[in-house]
């Protein structure tokens, strides 16, 4: 097979596999006053299917990610995706919210195993040279699904009713997995090695106490704890405070996914050659963000609103790519347990910083601005003489 065609095989089938996550997460958020409705529980209670989503899909990467160096990749996501759509299949039965909860628990523990095996895929195929570079650029395709995913979960709840929205799930999961069985070969190196009992959670130790880990993961952990925040705040914001309408709500979102795509896509250009010039620019322009949201915060409009979330999306794409890329490459022959370790603190990490500051007093802009400006004490240490400890200029090769 040619170097061109193989290497867009790898990007289609890592595509397919990082789409789970964010496309359970955003696809029903229309649905939520129908939800709501007919399990006669308040809204917020509703929003808790997304907390216990990104919990499991966390939590279960210590257990997803060693397993996938022990057995390979494609076992892990093959069981994954079925247990991903026999969860989608039970929250469409859901005879109760307690039973909706439990299929959003599972389905999380499903979407983990995809989620972990596609970094651990990146690292296996890229080396760490090329790794932020592969990871920006499923950031940029990620990017198309909260733009187009509600839309979607908007008509087929309309249309058929908010049980559809899962039941969308499991068709997605039954092609995936169709795909998958037919396509997808076995990328886990041959020097790959596991040791120890799964459940051992000491074999994190040694990854997560190595500083560029520590420090690169944190950063991706804070960043998505900020994308997480405007994810589920600002609907109500835009539609709710600021007065707008369900294709105000669209448009911006819309044309926030478009600068995230493209960014994604010219960003890595840049991370190829100069990954920790990447990140302090990127993580400068998140902080620079964060400050203009709390200016803009007296303005009432949607366009004050989002004009600093449109700037941070390029930092996000600068950032997140060279941060993750950064974090995994000192670990090739355990990329899976790295990536679950990761994984964990971008998910379950993020939705407990959002989960834990709500108690804060602050509205919408605020909250976003807060989570922004957490990433001010790492933003310092990069501008230091002492960067090159926690991301070197070059990625280790090996």
């Amino acid at each position: 097979m040619p170097k061109t065609e193989h290497s867009l095989h790898i990007v289609l089938i890592l595509a397919l596999l990082i789409i789970f996550c964010p496309l359970a997460i955003d696809i029903y958020l229309p649905a939520f006053p129908e939800i709501a409705q007919a399990f006669s529980v308040d809204e917020k209670k509703v929003q808790l299917t997304v907390a216990i989503f990104m919990l499991t899909v966390g939590l279960g990467q210590l257990i997803a990610g060693p397993l996938a160096d022990k057995f390979g990749r494609k076992p892990i996501a093959i069981t994954g995706i079925s247990l991903y759509g026999i969860a989608g299949l039970l929250a469409y039965f859901a005879p109760n919210f307690t039973v909706l909860m439990i299929a959003r628990a599972v389905q999380g523990f499903g979407a983990c195993a995809t989620f972990v095996v596609a970094f651990a895929i990146v690292r296996d195929k890229y080396g760490s040279a090329k790794s932020g570079q592969m990871i920006t650029y499923l950031n940029g395709i990620v990017c198309f699904v909260p733009a187009l995913a509600p839309i979607l979960g908007a008509w087929l709840t309309v249309q058929f009713g908010w049980r559809m929205n899962f039941l969308f799930l499991v068709g997605f999961a039954s092609l995936g997995l169709i795909i998958t069985l037919l396509f997808f070969k076995e990328t886990r190196p041959s020097d790959s090695h596991y040791q120890g009992h799964i459940l051992d959670l000491r074999r994190f130790v040694p990854i997560i106490t190595t500083n560029v880990f520590f420090f690169n993961s944190l950063l991706c952990m804070i960043a998505m704890s900020a994308i997480l925040a405007f994810v589920t705040l600002a609907p109500g914001w835009i539609m709710t405070e600021l007065g707008g309408t369900v294709s105000d709500f669209t448009f911006w979102f819309t044309l926030n996914a478009v600068i995230s795509i493209v960014a994604s896509f010219i960003a890595p250009l840049y991370i190829k050659r100069h990954s920790q010039k990447a990140l302090k620019l990127g993580v400068s322009l998140l902080i620079f963000s964060g400050v203009l949201i709390l200016l803009l915060s007296q303005f009432k409009t949607a366009f004050t609103f989002m004009l600093p979330i449109l700037i941070a999306a390029l930092g996000f794409s600068l950032s997140l790519g060279s941060a993750a890329g950064m974090a995994l490459s000192h670990f090739p022959k355990q990329a899976g347990t790295a990536s679950a370790l990761i994984g964990l603190m971008q998910m379950s990490g993020a939705g407990l910083l959002v989960i834990v500051s709500q108690v804060l007093p602050f509205n919408a802009p605020q909250f976003i601005a807060f989570h922004l400006l957490l990433l001010l004490p790492l933003w310092l240490l990069l501008m230091t003489r002492k960067a090159n400890i926690y991301h070197p200029v070059t990625a280790v090769q090996k």
